[in-house]
C-alpha cells in the first residue's frame, strides 16, 4: 500500500484521540523539580509507571484498531487476511517499545519520525513468520503513528519549556568545551599567526624545488619544482605476512604510500638507503603542510607546523640536541619565532616533527639522539613524527617501545622507474626527447642497467649520463659515478661556456684530489657536514702538493671548489657538505685506497656507515690490493664477538665482490662459503642484510628440503627482496610449502617483481589454503582473472580501482572473505551485492573523517565482521550508525583516550576488540564496554585499566 494513502487515513479525528492515550497528561512548566533530572519517555507514557492508565491488552487494543483503519478501503489489501493478528501483535509490541526507550520527548523531537519508527523497530522484538507485504505494511504504519505522537510532544505545554532549557544546557555545554579547547591550545598573541605565515611561507620556498642529480646539464635547470620532481614511493612494514583479524594494525605490513603513513601511525620511523628519497620525502611533507590545498591526498597535514631537523646539521659540533625553542635556530632558519612559540605549538599537539638522517651520525652518538627523543615524546602529545635513517644504522626494535611504526622505502619499481624516467626527459626539454625510449628499452633488456636503477638518485644519473654519451652507459657503479663526476667538475662549466669566473682552471683529477680529501676527513669523523673555515683550511693544507693546484691561491681555489665543482654545496652560510652522500662516500673510498689506510677500512668493517665505503674502496683497488681487502674482511668476521656482527662482515665482504675488476676464484669462494655457514637467517634482520648482497646470495640459500617452517620463512623473505628476476624460479620451489607464513610472504614479494611472470611461476601455483591473496594494482587483478583463481580470501589494497575490482567480480561473489582498504571505500558499488560473500573486513585509517553517507554505505554491508580503524574516525560516527555484524574490531588511538562509549554503542555484537595506543599516563576505565554481553576479550594494549569486572571476560596486556 502506497504510504501516502495510510497517512491520510490516520490522519482523521477520530485516530488522533487514539494515540494520544497512549501518553500521561502533562503538566505546565519545564519539569526541572526533582534535581532537574530528564524525564525519560519510560515517565511519558500511559502504560507504565504510577500513572498507568492503559494496559497491554488496551495497547493491543489500539493497535488492531490502527490495522484496521489503515487497511481499510478499497482495493487490493496490503497484507494477507490470515496475518491479520500476528500483524497486530507486532504493532502493539512496537508501541510498547516506546516506553524502553532512552531518551526524552525533546530527544525524540529531534531525531525525527523515520528515525524514532527504526529505534522502536530495533527495540522492538522481531516480527516472526511475516511476509513481506506485512513487515513493509508495518514499517510504514510505524512511521504515521510515531509522526503522530512527535506532534502531541510538540504540544505539550512543558514542550517549549523544556526545549528552552536544553538549549540553554546545550549552549552552556559547547561554551564548557570551547573554553577547553582554548585552554589546552593557548596563544602567546596575534603574533604567533602572523609568525607562523612568515616562517610557512620560508618553508615552502626553502623546501619547495628538489635537485635532480644529473640534470645539470647544458641547457637544463638545476633544479626542478617539487610538485614535478617528487615520486611517491612504497613503504613497507619490516616483516610482510597476510593481514590476520585480531592483531594490531601495527604488526600488519601492507605496503602502503610513504607520503601517507603518517596518516596511519603518528610516529614512524623510516628506512632507506643512499638515494632513495628519505630528504625528498621530508621535503615533500613540509612543503604539503605549509601550503594549503596542495594535495587533496595530504589534508591530513592541514594546521600542522613543520619542524625539520636534519641531525648532520645539529651536531656537526657534537652539542647538546637542542630544545623547541632552539628549533629554528639550530637548523639554520633565518627567522626569529615570538618568546615559547614552539613550545605553544608542540603542546597543542600541531607539530610535525621530522627528524632526518639518525644515520648521519656517529654511531655512539645515537643514543643519545634517541633520548633526547624521549623526552621530546614524554613532554609533547599529540604531534605527529617522522625520523630517517640508512636500513642497518639502528636495530629493528630501536623505536619501536616509544610506539614508531618501522617501515622501509621499497626500492622503485619498473613502473616508478619508467614513470621517473620520462618525466627526466620531459624537464630536459627537446633535445633529450630521442634518448628517451632507447633508455626504457635498455632498463628492460639490460640486467646491469636495471640492477642500478631502485632509487631516484641513480635514475638521474643514469638518465643523463646516457643522454650525454648519445645512448652509452658505463657498466658498474663506480664507473657510473665517475662518469658523473666528470660532468660535475669539468664539462658542465665548458658546455656552458661558463669560462673561469674565479682565475681557476683545473682538470678533473687535480679537483678530485683536492675534493676527496674533504670526503675523507668527514667519514673518518663520522659526519656528512663540516664548518666552512674547517674545510677551507683542509684544502689549503693539500694545495701545495698538487702540482697543477700549487700555482693559485688556496682561497681562491676552495671558492672554485665550493662554487663550481657541482659536488659540494653550503647549506648554511657557515657549513659544507657534499650534493649528496654517495659522492662523499665514493671518494673517501678513493682516498683510504691511494693512501693505502687498510686499517681504518677494515676497523670499521661493521660499521653501518662505512658500508658502501668498503664496496667502493674495492672498486678503486687494484687486483692484489683488492685480495689483501678481502683476506682482512675474512679475518674481522672470524674476530666478530657476535652472530650480528659477523654476518655484518661477511655481507659486505659479499657484495663487495661484485664491485672488485678481478679477483681470484680462491677467495670468492671462501667468502661465498664463509656467508652460507650463517644461513638460513634467523630473523627479518639478518634476511634483508642478507638480501643486500644481490643476486650472489641465490646461490647460497637453501630449498625447502630439510628446512623447518621458521627456516623456510627467513630464506623466503631474503630472496623476495633480491631484486633480480633470477629470484622467481627459487622462490617456486616453496610454493606448495605447507607453513601459512611461507606462502604469505610469496603472495607479499608480487610486488617487487614484474607482474605476469610472477603470476604466473609462483601465484598459480600457490597452495591457497588459508591463503590471503593481496591484490595492491589493476595489473595483478588481471592476472587473477586471467589464470582463473579463486581465492576463499582476497586483500584488495588501494591500488586496485573500480576497473580492478569489476575484473574480480566473479572472484569477489566466491571469496569467503573480502579485505579492503580505505581507498578502495568508494569502489564499493562495484562490488556486486548479490554475490555469496560472506566476510568483509575492512581498514579504515583514512586522515579525514568519513561523512554521513560513507558511514551509512559501511552500515549497509551486512557482511562487514571485522573492521581496523582508528580511534578519531570512530569518534566522528553519527549517533544513529550501527555496524551490528562487526565481531573483530582493532583500534588504534595514537595516545588519545579510546571512545569505548562509542564502541558499545556502534558495534553491539562486538566479540574480540583490541585497543593500541592507549595513552599511559593515567588508567582507563572498560565500563562503558558492560553492555556488550558478547564480548569476550578485549586486548588493551599498553595501558592500565579499570572496571574489567563489568565485562564477561577480559584479557589485559599491557
Amino acid at each position: 500500500m502506497d504510504p501516502a494513502l495510510i497517512g491520510t487515513r490516520l490522519a482523521s479525528a477520530a485516530i488522533g484521540p487514539l494515540l494520544k492515550r497512549l501518553l500521561v497528561q502533562d503538566r505546565p512548566g519545564a519539569g526541572l523539580p526533582g534535581g532537574g533530572r530528564r524525564v525519560r519517555l519510560a515517565r511519558l507514557v500511559s502504560f507504565r509507571g504510577e500513572q498507568r492508565t492503559l494496559t497491554d491488552k488496551d495497547v493491543r487494543t489500539l493497535a488492531a484498531t490502527l490495522v484496521e483503519r489503515a487497511g481499510a478501503g478499497p482495493g487490493e489489501p496490503p497484507f494477507p487476511a490470515d496475518e491479520t493478528e500476528a500483524l497486530t501483535d507486532a504493532l502493539a509490541a512496537t508501541l510498547l517499545a516506546l516506553g524502553d526507550l532512552d531518551m526524552d520527548d525533546v530527544q525524540a523531537v529531534h531525531l525525527g519520525h523515520t528515525a524514532l519508527a527504526k529505534r522502536l523497530r530495533a527495540a522492538a522484538p522481531p516480527p516472526d513468520g511475516l511476509s513481506t507485504d506485512s513487515v513493509l505494511f508495518l514499517g510504514s504504519l510505524t512511521e504515521w503513528a510515531c509522526l503522530h505522537i512527535l506532534e502531541f510532544f510538540t504540544q505539550r505545554s512543558t514542550f517549549v519549556a523544556r526545549t528552552l532549557v536544553e538549549q540553554t544546557r546545550g549552549q552552556a555545554e559547547l561554551t564548557a568545551k570551547v573554553d577547553e579547547v582554548i585552554r589546552r591550545t593557548p596563544r602567546g598573541d596575534a603574533r604567533d599567526a602572523e609568525f607562523e605565515r612568515r616562517y610557512l611561507d620560508h618553508l615552502a620556498k626553502k623546501h619547495g624545488r628538489l635537485t635532480i642529480y644529473g640534470i645539470d646539464l647544458h641547457h637544463s635547470p638545476d633544479q626542478w619544482p617539487l610538485d614535478t620532481a617528487y615520486l611517491s614511493l612504497e613503504a613497507t612494514a619490516p616483516t610482510a605476512t597476510a593481514p590476520w583479524p585480531g592483531i594490531p594494525d601495527l604488526l600488519i605490513a601492507g605496503p602502503l604510500r610513504a607520503d601517507l603513513a603518517l596518516a596511519r601511525h603518528d610516529k614512524v620511523l623510516l628506512r632507506g638507503l643512499a638515494g632513495s628519497g628519505k630528504t625528498t620525502l621530508v621535503q615533500w611533507l613540509t612543503v604539503s603542510a605549509a601550503i594549503e590545498n596542495r594535495d587533496e591526498n595530504m589534508a591530513y597535514l592541514r594546521d600542522r607546523i613543520p619542524f625539520v631537523l636534519p641531525l648532520r646539521a645539529l651536531t656537526r659540533h657534537g652539542e647538546r640536541l637542542p630544545a623547541p625553542d632552539r628549533f629554528l635556530s639550530a637548523a639554520g632558519c633565518p627567522l626569529t619565532p615570538p618568546d615559547g612559540w614552539a613550545d605553544r605549538v608542540l603542546a597543542a599537539g600541531r607539530g610535525l616533527i621530522l627528524v632526518d638522517g639518525i644515520d648521519e651520525i656517529p654511531e655512539a652518538e645515537r643514543d643519545r639522539a634517541r633520548r633526547w627523543l624521549r623526552d621530546l615524546l614524554d613532554s609533547y602529545d599529540g604531534n605527529r613524527w617522522l625520523v630517517t635513517s640508512r636500513p642497518t644504522a639502528v636495530r629493528d626494535d630501536w623505536l619501536t617501545p616509544d610506539g614508531f611504526a618501522e617501515l622501509t622505502l621499497s626500492p622503485m619499481s619498473r613502473a616508478e622507474v619508467t614513470t621517473f624516467v620520462q618525466r627526466w626527459h620531459r624537464a630536459a626539454g627537446p633535445e633529450a626527447q630521442p634518448y628517451e625510449q632507447p633508455l626504457l628499452d635498455a632498463l628492460r633488456t639490460a640486467e646491469h642497467v636495471a640492477q642500478l636503477a631502485t632509487n631516484p638518485l641513480m635514475c638521474g644519473l643514469i638518465c643523463a649520463l646516457h643522454r650525454d654519451r648519445r645512448g652509452f652507459l658505463p657498466r658498474g657503479r663506480k664507473a657510473l659515478y665517475e662518469a658523473a663526476l666528470s660532468v660535475l667538475l669539468t664539462r658542465r662549466d665548458r658546455e656552458r661556456d661558463m669560462g673561469a669566473p674565479y682565475g681557476i682552471e683545473l682538470g678533473e683529477a687535480p679537483q678530485i684530489q683536492l675534493i676527496q680529501r674533504l670526503a675523507y676527513w668527514l667519514t673518518l669523523n663520522g659526519r656528512t657536514q663540516l664548518d666552512r673555515s674547517h674545510a677551507e683550511s683542509i684544502v689549503r693544507s693539500a694545495v701545495p702538493a698538487i702540482t697543477e693546484a700549487a700555482s693559485y691561491d688556496p682561497g681562491a681555489v676552495f671558492t672554485h671548489l665550493l662554487h663550481r665543482s657541482g659536488v659540494l654545496r653550503e647549506p648554511t652560510a657557515d657549513t659544507v657538505d657534499f650534493v649528496h652522500r654517495t659522492f662523499q662516500d665514493h671518494l673517501a673510498a678513493k682516498a683510504l685506497v691511494d693512501d693505502w689506510h687498510i686499517g681504518v677500512l677494515v676497523d670499521h668493517a661493521a660499521d653501518d656507515q662505512w658500508e658502501d665505503v668498503i664496496r667502493m674502496a674495492v672498486g678503486h683497488a687494484r687486483p692484489r690490493e683488492c685480495a689483501e681487502i678481502f683476506e682482512e674482511l675474512l679475518r674481522a668476521a672470524d674476530a666478530a664477538e657476535n652472530r650480528r656482527t659477523q654476518l655484518r662482515v661477511l655481507v659486505v665482504a659479499a657484495t663487495a665482490l661484485a664491485e672488485a675488476t678481478e679477483v681470484s676464484p680462491e677467495i670468492r669462494q671462501r667468502i661465498l662459503a664463509r656467508t652460507a655457514a650463517v644461513i638460513p637467517p634467523r630473523d627479518p634482520g639478518e634476511a634483508r642484510e642478507l638480501a643486500s648482497a644481490g643476486r650472489a646470495v641465490l646461490d647460497l640459500l637453501p630449498g625447502p628440503e630439510g628446512l623447518d617452517d621458521e627456516e623456510a620463512w627467513g630464506v623466503v623473505v631474503t630472496a623476495t627482496h633480491i631484486r633480480s628476476e633470477a629470484a622467481v624460479p627459487f622462490l617456486a620451489r616453496f610454493t606448495d610449502h605447507p607453513d601459512l607464513e611461507v606462502r604469505s610472504q610469496l603472495m607479499w614479494g608480487w610486488s617487487r617483481f614484474e607482474t605476469a611472470p610472477y603470476a604466473r611461476e609462483i601465484i598459480a601455483r600457490l597452495d591457497g589454503r588459508r591463503l590471503h591473496y593481496t591484490v595492491q594494482s589493476d595489473e595483478q587483478a588481471d592476472e587473477i582473472a586471467r589464470l582463473g583463481l579463486s581465492p576463499q580470501h582476497l586483500d584488495i589494497r588501494p591500488g586496485v580501482s573500480e576497473r580492478g575490482l569489476a575484473t574480480l567480480s566473479p572472484q569477489l561473489a566466491t571469496a569467503v572473505s573480502l579485505h579492503l582498504e580505505p581507498a578502495a571505500l568508494s569502489s564499493l558499488a562495484a562490488v556486486p551485492t548479490e554475490n555469496k560473500l560472506r566476510s568483509l573486513s575492512l581498514s579504515l585509517h583514512q586522515p579525514l573523517p568519513l561523512i554521513e553517507d560513507e558511514w551509512r554505505t559501511l552500515a549497509s554491508w551486512e557482511q562487514l565482521d571485522s573492521l581496523n580503524t582508528t580511534a578519531r574516525l570512530l569518534s566522528n560516527c553519527p549517533d544513529s550508525v550501527r555496524l551490528p555484524g562487526v565481531k573483530v574490531l582493532d583500534v588504534r588511538c595514537a595516545r588519545a583516550a579510546p571512545p569505548l562509549a562509542q564502541i558499545g554503542r556502534i558495534f553491539p555484537g562486538l566479540e574480540r576488540l583490541t585497543v593500541t595506543g592507549f595513552p599511559r599516563s593515567r588508567p582507563h576505565d572498560v565500563s562503558p564496554l558492560a553492555p556488550l554481553q558478547r564480548l569476550s576479550v578485549a586486548i588493551l594494549l599498553g595501558a592500565e585499566v579499570t572496571g574489567e569486572e563489568h565485562l564477561p571476560t577480559v584479557e589485559i596486556i599491557t
